[in-house]
């Protein structure tokens, strides 16, 4: 007898979109800020981590973000802004790859400013490289997801592009959990428009670039590259990160070709990767994500092991 998958709310999926995560950032880690063309010529088809300026396996500014977020979770029992941005602040290693203005950012609030008055109007994707993991928390209530990934975004983030990215992000993570849950494949139609109709009064453009996704060729990688990286910059903003990630997702037949895909398209191939990671990490589950990517992943005082123990903590709290 075939098992069941699980809910729309379980370790497998939170963890799977934590470590997901994880693996599409580090995998992208080596070759950020490279295109796509580059990538191939000197790497071919990219399935296994290598060093770049951190050792193979490390996490950037994306996995670190989103563990603060997991510590605010455990911690809090809840997404309470304040206590993020003192995690923020307690994780922040400038070498794992922060922007200037994240930098800038941390100082201030290592000076004492308050949270709510850190934050700069940004459009980049920031505040959605992080979030997969409170649209897994919050998997069955639509509305508090988008809340949550609005809250968190709001400590870095205030531009309604950057806000609407954050949605974005949470939401189709959400709608990911939900679609593995009940054993259904995502239709990328369906999925983009449910998404994009949800944070159009967030931010337009967004939206716009959102369904812009071209026609997704279900399992060919070369050619879902050729429509992904002609439809997106693939950059630092949010409505040219987010886009792509999601349909690296929607076109992969699995967790493996999902990150694979979304790091192929070049530009910020690790918060992409992250993103991707995040969607393909939660619809297939832990279990799902390659057994060698895993073992490869850091493993310090706040690596693979301490992330999914706090997975574990966040469910047996909730579930």
């Amino acid at each position: 007898m075939s098992q069941s998958p699980p809910p729309s709310f379980s370790y497998s999926r939170l963890a799977g979109a934590a470590l997901g995560t994880m693996c599409g950032d580090a995998l992208g880690m080596p070759v950020e800020g490279w295109s796509a063309g580059r990538i191939e010529q000197t790497h071919g088809r990219l399935d296994a981590m290598l060093p770049g300026r951190l050792p193979a396996g490390s996490y950037t500014d994306d996995s670190q973000m989103m563990i603060a977020i997991l510590q605010t979770l455990v911690h809090r029992s809840g997404l309470d802004p304040a206590y993020l941005a003192r995690r923020f602040l307690a994780l922040y290693e400038p070498i794992r790859g922060y922007g200037g203005r994240i930098n800038a950012l941390m100082h201030r609030l290592a000076a004492g400013e308050p949270w709510d008055r850190v934050a700069t109007d940004s459009w980049g994707n920031g505040g959605a490289m992080r979030v997969g993991v409170l649209g897994v928390l919050f998997a069955e209530d639509e509305e508090a997801c988008r809340d949550a990934a609005l809250t968190q975004c709001r400590i870095t983030h205030t531009h309604p592009r950057g806000l609407a990215g954050a949605a974005s992000q949470a939401l189709a993570v959400r709608l990911a959990a939900n679609l593995g849950a009940a054993g259904r494949k995502p239709e990328p139609t369906e999925f983009v428009e449910r998404i994009a109709a949800k944070i159009e009064p967030i931010d337009q453009h967004v939206a716009q670039r959102l369904r812009a996704m071209p026609p997704l060729p279900h399992g060919d990688e070369a050619a879902a590259r050729s429509a992904l990286t002609a439809a997106y910059a693939c950059d630092v903003s949010a409505a040219e990160a987010v886009p792509p990630a999601l349909g690296a997702f929607l076109a992969a037949e699995g967790p493996k070709q999902a990150i694979v895909l979304a790091v192929s398209l070049g530009g910020d191939t690790d918060t992409i990767g992250a993103m991707a990671g995040a969607l393909a990490g939660t619809y297939w589950g832990l279990d799902a994500l390659p057994a060698p990517w895993l073992a490869s992943l850091e493993n310090q005082s706040a690596g693979r092991d301490a992330v999914l123990a706090l997975c574990r903590k966040i469910c047996d709290e909730n579930c």
